[in-house]
Parts: C-alpha cells; structure tokens; sequence
C-alpha cells in the first residue's frame, strides 16, 4: 500500500488490491473494457459530488465488491475491500458508512435495539429508556439510609455547582419508560412517552424495534406533538406490532385535521382507545361515531372510548349516538368535562331505550332477512341431502360429508348477522346432524359477534318499526357537562326501560345494560328528584356498589 502513488484516477494499478477480478484482467483483449470504469474517478482534490453516498454505492457495484447491498457485509468480512486504496475524500468514511446502515436484527430488548439503532441513524443524544417508577410501592427507609440522605441534602446545599444542578433535574429530561414483566424483567408490557416530542425519525426508529417486543399491551403518548404527518405514520406502525397490542392512548395531541377516527378502522385491533384532551369538536366527533357504525359497517374491536376534557356539544354529542344505534362492542364510554346540553343529551338516552328506525335501515334491514331465509333454505337442503344418501354409504364415506357440512355451516355464519334460527334445525335432519351444525354455528358466533342489530325483535307502531335500544353499553360518563332537569328526565326514561327488560340474575349471558352512569357536576340541583330517582335505579345495578353495600349489611 505504501508504493501506490497518491492519485487514485490516474494510477492503472489502483483498483487491483481492492478486487480480484481486475487483476491479470489486462492481458486478456476480451478484458480492456472493464477497465472504463476506472477513468471517470476524480483525482485527488477535485470537488464532491452532491450525493457521494449514492457515488460511493455505484463506485463499490462497478468495481464488482459485491453483488446487492444486503451482501456488503460478507464482502467486508472477506477482505475484498480491505486494499482499496480510499485517499480520495469521497471514500474515507465508506466502511463507517457501510457499517451504520447494514441492517440490524432487533434482541427483543427495547433499551439495547433503541439506543443501537439511535446510534445508527446519527442520533448524540437520544432518549434513555428507563424503567417506570411503581407509585404503589411502600418503601420504608431504615435509620442508616435515612442519615445517608440527610448527609447527600447537606452537600447538595453546600455545594450548589452546575453540575449539581444538572443532576438535580435529569428527571425532566426525555425518557422512554417502560413496565416491565414482573416474571422477566427484560420482557416490555407498556410503553410511556410524555412531553417531548415524536418526530418521524423516532417513529422510524420504533418501526424497527417495536415489531420485537412479543409482549406488548400498551402504547402511552402524552403531549409529544403529534401531527397529521406523524398520526398517519404511528397508525401505519400499528400493524407491525404484536398482536397483544390493545390499548393506545394518545392524549395532548390535538391536530388540525382530527384524524383519529383511523386508529379505529374496520382492520383495528385495538381495545382500550384514549383520546382526552385533544380539542376535538363536533366534526371529529361525526368521524369518530362514523367509525363506531354506519349502515354497512360497524367496529367490532373497541371496547373502551374516552373523549373526556374535549369540545364536543349537542351535535357532536348527537354523532357520537348515531354510531351507539348500531354499535354493539363498546362497553365503556366517556364524555366527561365536554360541552354537551340538553339536545344531545337526549339524543344518547334516545339509543338507550326503543327507537325508530328510519327508510335506509328499513330498507337494509329487509335486504339481510332474505340473505339470512335464502342461507338458511341452502343449509337445511345440504342436511337432507345427508340423510338421503347416509344410509346407501359406507361409514369412512359418510364421515367426510358431515365434516363438510359443518365447515360450509361455519363459512356461513362468520357474519355475525347470519345466525341460524333453533326452530329450522328442529325441522331439518336427525339429532346428531343438528347438533353438529348447532354447535359449530354457535361456537363460530360467540367467537366474532352477536348478531346484526337489525336483525334484532322489533317492535311495530302505527306503521312504524322500533329496535331495542343499545343494551350493550355498560358504562356512561357524562361528568361535568351542561345537562339540566330535561336532559335527565330523558335518562330516567332510559334507565327506567332497561331496569324492567333486563335482569342481571336471570339472564346472566345476555346484554345487561347501564351498570353505571355518572351525570354529576351537570346544570342541575343534585337534590332534585329525577336526579335522586336515576341513583336509586342505578344503585343496584352496580356491582361495585352493590357488593359494598351487602358486605356493609353482613357486617352489621
């Protein structure tokens, strides 16, 4: 290496040590012009280019050191780039380079994955992961710990130098905190971020990293600045995570456009959704209820929704009931400290109890009867179908068919409005046939959802047809709004009508209805009797409160 002259360009026997194919290649006629190449390199001193990373990929490609970039690697380790002789400015830094954007295989530990790839990616000074503090644990000091603290406060007093004080406040600098399995420490359940903020390079950063963690639940965002951009590309994230991811809760972010309606798409899988404090309005409030339900679709996911300290009124509040009317997964709902009066308030009590259906529903509701009676009629033809030829077979022959039966029986039923009727098994086939179509239907239903609402009992009035409210939703806050006395008669109404048609101890399986509602801190006098009349309802249907006040009665 040291008798190689210092011009890259002009010297014939510079790219020989840093390739085997160029040597000896001069005496062939066939070779001279895979020598081309090599005439274009500048010279020592000339000026870079704009993208000497892109130069240096095509340099290391025509000198033949490797086949694709995801070979680098093999070549490096080989030697094959160790004699070339990088005197030029475009190349001294290629191997660190090279070495920084090879790909990296994530451990699975997100402390050691996220500060490697942090290092990669050209971050200095990167967020630590930490891990959360537990605030229910008793600590005790002992008397030796306690005379060591006070001795640390005296010198910290004494000496106030900057770099106490630096120390003083590295609890406000950018963490990453994570809760950790109590059984294995390096195992992730949640993930906390909190007041600095997540740019696309550390959502790129976690695309990478968060894919690894197997036992991931929960994903934390307070107040880290999200944007439309940045929203876009965590829900594109999302995907890539494992599936125990249930709850994501992203409260302090408001954004212009009020995209978070996305994170509940007809392909979500999350549970547990925290949308507080994020300005949202009576229009993010229309896309929110748009995803709970519309005609044709329904989230089938979100079982937990909090809206609280937000800007939605009386016709956001009225969106929000749209997407009630035939929505039934979602058991918890808040919209707690918003701006909702007594016209949205009786638009939500107005899904709790017997409402109209209108024309479309009328008109969809028909479309899915004749879907359901024309599969039924094709279900109860392969049945008979069975009986006919069962008796002229053999049993291997005959055990295949009802195999088959029940596999069409079950692509039948993954829609949930598509439930057979008990009293056309009892018509259609023997025992053991009907039981086996029963139990599949009934095992496929109970695994993806109850049946469509309107397929539902309903009820005809004067021309009109009513469906049974929303008795699904079992938790409804509506603490510290506008609502007054007639917004509560509407709920009294509601709550009324759900304690006489569902009884908790009787019908244990099916839907219970209210268990809890809070309209507290609201526009009216808490010793008012529509008020007082409402907790005395609902009392009793709390088990919470229930269980206290039969083990306040046993005890006395």
């Amino acid at each position: 290496m040291s008798s190689e002259p210092s011009s890259t360009g002009t010297s014939p026997r510079t790219p020989r040590p840093g390739t085997q194919k160029s040597s000896g290649a001069v005496t062939k006629k066939g070779e001279r012009t895979k020598e081309k190449p090599a005439a274009p390199l500048p010279p020592v001193g000339e000026e870079e280019p704009k993208n000497p990373e892109n130069f240096v990929w095509n340099f290391l490609y025509r000198l033949g050191c490797f086949r694709t970039q995801n070979s680098i690697s093999a070549e490096i380790k080989g030697g094959s780039l160790q004699g070339l002789a990088l005197k030029n400015t475009h190349f001294q830094g290629i191997l660190t380079y090279i070495i920084r954007y090879e790909e990296y295989q994530c451990s699975g530990v997100l402390e050691t994955d996220f500060a490697e790839l942090c290092t990669r990616s050209g971050y200095t000074d990167f967020p630590k992961v930490v891990t959360r503090p537990r605030p229910n644990q008793n600590f005790v000091p002992s008397a030796s710990m306690s005379e060591k603290a006070t001795q640390d406060d005296q010198r910290l007093s004494a000496s106030c130098s900057q770099n106490s004080l630096e120390s003083k406040y590295v609890f406000f600098r950018p963490t990453i905190q994570v809760e950790l399995e109590q059984e294995d420490s390096k195992v992730v359940k949640e993930i906390y971020i909190r007041g600095w903020r997540v740019e696309d390079r550390i959502l790129g950063i976690f695309s990478k990293c968060l894919p690894s963690l197997s036992q991931l639940q929960a994903i934390n965002f307070w107040k880290v600045g999200l944007t439309d951009n940045t929203l876009a590309t965590f829900i594109a994230l999302l995907p890539l995570c494992s599936s125990t991811l249930r709850k994501v809760s992203l409260e302090g972010n408001p954004i212009p456009e009020q995209s978070y309606y996305k994170l509940m798409g007809l392909d979500s899988t999350i549970a547990h959704l925290s949308l507080r404090n994020n300005n949202i309005d009576d229009y993010g409030a229309q896309l929110l209820g748009q995803a709970l339900s519309t005609l044709h679709t329904s989230n089938r996911t979100l079982v937990s929704l909090n809206l609280a300290f937000n800007h939605i009124g009386d016709e956001g509040a009225g969106y929000i009931a749209d997407g009630l009317r035939l929505n039934r997964s979602l058991l918890w709902l808040s919209l707690a400290h918003n701006r909702i009066q007594d016209k949205g308030a009786l638009k939500l009590a107005e899904v709790l109890r017997p409402f109209e259906l209108t024309h479309k529903e009328v008109v969809e509701r028909r479309r899915l009867l004749l879907e359901k009676g024309s599969q039924e009629r094709s279900r109860s033809e392969v049945v008979k179908k069975e009986e006919k030829s069962g008796p002229g077979q053999s049993p291997t022959q005959g055990t295949p068919k009802k195999e088959d039966a029940s596999k069409a029986g079950k692509g039948k039923v993954t829609i949930p409005e598509q439930k057979m009727s008990k009293g056309k098994g009892t018509k259609t086939g023997s025992k053991e046939k009907r039981s086996i179509l029963l139990e599949s239907e009934q095992l496929v239903v109970e695994t993806t959802e109850m049946v469509n609402p309107l397929l539902e009992p309903v009820e005809h009035r004067d021309g009109k047809v009513f469906l049974p409210g929303n008795k699904v939703l079992l938790h409804l806050n509506l603490l510290r709004n506008r609502i007054t006395e007639v917004g509560l008669e509407a709920f009294l109404t509601a709550v009324q009508y759900q304690v006489q048609v569902s009884k908790p101890k009787t019908s244990a399986k099916g839907p219970l209805g209210l268990l809890w509602l809070s309209l507290a801190k609201n526009c009216f006098d808490p010793q008012c009797p529509t008020y007082t009349m409402i907790q005395e309802l609902m009392l009793p249907r709390d088990p919470v409160k229930a269980k206290v006040k039969e083990e306040e009665g046993t005890a006395i």
